[in-house]
């Protein structure tokens, strides 16, 4: 007797959404809280919104609504869900890859945050002096505006993030990356027990533990927003950001003026297009398989919107947190800000720690800023693992979802792993690692590639309209494709958005340089070389699978066309041959472009059909009764 296949399911929709705004958030801990200041800065202030709302309402939220409400009419997650076009179920595997990496490195961020909390508990904090044994004899607390004098001295900010963090001196390069920092593999396996429990039984442990992680760093951050903007020169960090472009637009203030020239430089619309796609978790399958676990019925549409919407703003808040401590910098140490701001772990690891330290009972702030990011990370880390997991059970669902212990063994398998690839990044040299994993493991050049393939599929192949069918019989209302705002999506999903994605995939791949870690260790060819092989290991899979499908599929086989008496493969006059060929090749087609829906799917639309059947059966009684 065959088990029975339990599926998982929210416990109410509030899961779902504390889940996604957990997700899309935390994942733009690298986006939101220390890239996307850095790039409003880099890039004209305020002027850069426009390029970044450019590529969100082209890319961004159709991608997201598409691939949310795939996984809910499929009901099943990022790998099994592609069986909607079959030949093209290699996108799923391409996004497993990509967030396999990504699991893989990101959790070092929260390992170093975890290190970082704990040592905010001491005081004074361990980066404001310079008589730690690991400091060196440049090290000076006395800020300097001479750039004569900076070039010669470090500050305890920043050597207790080189020296004393990542002990990355003690490392000649990617080379040799040294001996194991065992404190950082204490605390990133830490996250990893953590994510453990937070996943292990499903949505019934995910979806209470959501409840914390996503509201604790959104309280956080509201207390950082209002400390930060009553703190003098606040202001001046502010100048070129959201406020000051509002200012510019209703107030017409000349005094505040964002750089629109940068505008137009290419880089700066790539900057906003990576951003958006990254910060979305558009291509990583993690939002098809949180909508996976929604009720068929569930007005996924409606609540994208508003979590697009919702992320929008927590990214213009997170640079109203950042930017307005660092004007307050600024002002207190005479140094310009455009010497502060700083993009990557940097303006998380050193600059805010800095500037914390000159704020009143920095101990508190140090704390409240650390954990936030530690619950900002852990609300998208999770999420990525519990999205691979999904992709996994889905399809062996008679060893994973059968039995109460076979999820958690998966679970535990996958952290497991995971954990041990990522243990060369715990090494002296362990941030040579992370900087090639995060340029090319989950890039944005990845995403893109994903993301082209996703829209060009659903709409070209599939068909729009098809996809329109299913939605409205998923929504239980009839979709007007011709209607606001529905052909909008229509024509962004066929046109636009598979454009953008492939014009911004060509212009970053031709702009690829060497890679350079602090702007004075240039890596090794190989090493780049590996970078190549991490980002190719996923965009490689669309292309195999899809070969892969087409040989297996049913519709017969290209050696029964050939007659090995009379045929000759290069004989142009051979007419039966090209014709019993075409024949094999087009019924194999259009067996790998229809759709095989899962049984939970086929089950929903059955009972959703009958009653409409059951009323027509009565109306045709009626009429033959009179």
């Amino acid at each position: 007797m065959a088990k029975e296949i339990k599926a998982q399911k929210w416990g109410n929709q509030r899961e779902y959404i504390f889940a996604l705004i957990g997700g899309a958030i935390g994942l733009a801990l690298t986006g939101n809280v220390w890239r996307f200041p850095y790039l409003c800065y880099k890039n004209g202030g305020g002027a850069f919104l426009i390029p970044y709302f450019t590529f969100l309402f082209l890319g961004g939220i159709p991608i997201f609504i598409l691939e949310t409400s795939l996984g809910q009419f499929m009901q099943q997650a990022g790998i099994t869900a592609w069986n909607l076009i079959p030949a093209f179920k290699g996108i799923g595997w391409c996004s497993a890859i990509i967030i396999f990496w990504l699991n893989c490195y990101y959790i070092i961020i929260l390992g170093w945050a975890l290190f970082y909390l704990i040592n905010s508990t001491k005081s004074p904090l361990p980066w404001t002096t310079c008589d730690n044994d690991w400091n060196s004899a440049c090290c000076t607390t006395t800020i300097s505006v001479d750039p004569e004098t900076n070039k010669s001295a470090t500050y305890p900010e920043l050597e207790f993030w080189k020296r004393r963090t990542l002990q990355v001196h003690n490392s000649p390069g990617i080379d040799d990356i040294g001996d194991m920092r065992w404190e950082i593999v204490g605390t990133v396996f830490a996250m990893w027990v953590i994510s453990y429990l937070c996943i292990f039984r499903g949505t019934k442990s995910t979806g209470k533990s959501v409840y914390i992680t996503s509201t604790f760093p959104l309280a956080m951050m509201s207390i950082l927003i209002v400390r930060g903007v009553t703190l003098e020169g606040a202001s001046k960090g502010l100048k070129f950001y959201l406020t000051v472009f509002i200012l510019n637009i209703i107030l017409f203030l000349p005094s505040f003026q964002p750089d629109f020239p940068k505008l137009l430089s290419i880089n700066v619309w790539i900057d906003a297009g990576t951003q958006v796609f990254f910060s979305y978790m558009i291509g990583i399958g993690t939002a098809i398989a949180l909508g996976s676990y929604n009720d068929f019925r569930f007005n996924s549409f409606k609540w994208s919107l508003v979590l697009c919407s919702f992320n929008a703003s927590a990214s213009f808040f997170s640079g109203i947190a950042i930017f307005s401590i660092l004007g307050h910098m600024s002002t207190i140490t005479g140094i310009d800000i455009s010497e502060i701001a700083e993009s990557g772990p940097g303006l998380a690891f050193i600059v805010y720690p800095r500037a914390v330290s000159i704020m009143p009972l920095p101990n508190l702030w140090a704390i409240l800023f650390f954990t936030m990011l530690l619950m900002l990370g852990l609300a998208s880390h999770y999420v990525g693992v519990d999205g691979l997991v999904a992709m996994i059970a889905d399809l062996y669902p008679n060893k994973f979802k059968t039995s109460p212990t076979g999820r958690p063994i998966l679970v535990g398998c996958i952290c497991l792993l995971c954990f041990i690839v990522g243990l060369p990044m715990m090494t002296d040299g362990g941030i040579y690692v992370f900087q090639i994993f995060d340029i090319y493991g989950a890039s944005g050049l990845c995403l893109l590639w994903v993301a082209f393939f996703q829209t060009s599929v659903v709409s070209w192949i599939h068909g729009r309209h098809n996809y329109y069918k299913k939605m409205s019989l998923m929504y239980g209302w009839e979709i007007n494709v011709f209607r606001f705002p529905w052909y909008i999506f229509g024509y962004l999903w066929q046109f636009v958005t598979p454009f953008v994605c492939m014009v911004v995939f060509g212009i970053k791949l031709s702009q690829m340089n060497r890679t350079v870690y602090d702007k004075t260790y240039l890596y090794p060819a190989w090493a780049d070389a590996f970078g190549v092989c991490l980002a190719s290991s996923s965009m490689i899979a669309i292309p195999i699978v899809f070969v892969l499908e087409f040989l297996r599929s049913n519709g017969g086989s290209f050696l029964d066309a050939y007659d090995r008496q009379n045929s000759f493969l290069f004989n142009i006059r051979n007419v039966e041959f090209y014709s019993k060929l075409g024949n094999v090749a087009l019924n194999k087609w259009k067996d790998v472009t229809t759709e095989r829906l899962s049984a939970e799917t086929k089950e929903i639309i059955s009972k959703l059909q009958k009653p409409s059947e059951e009323l027509q059966s009565s109306h045709n009684d009626v009429l033959l009764k009179t």
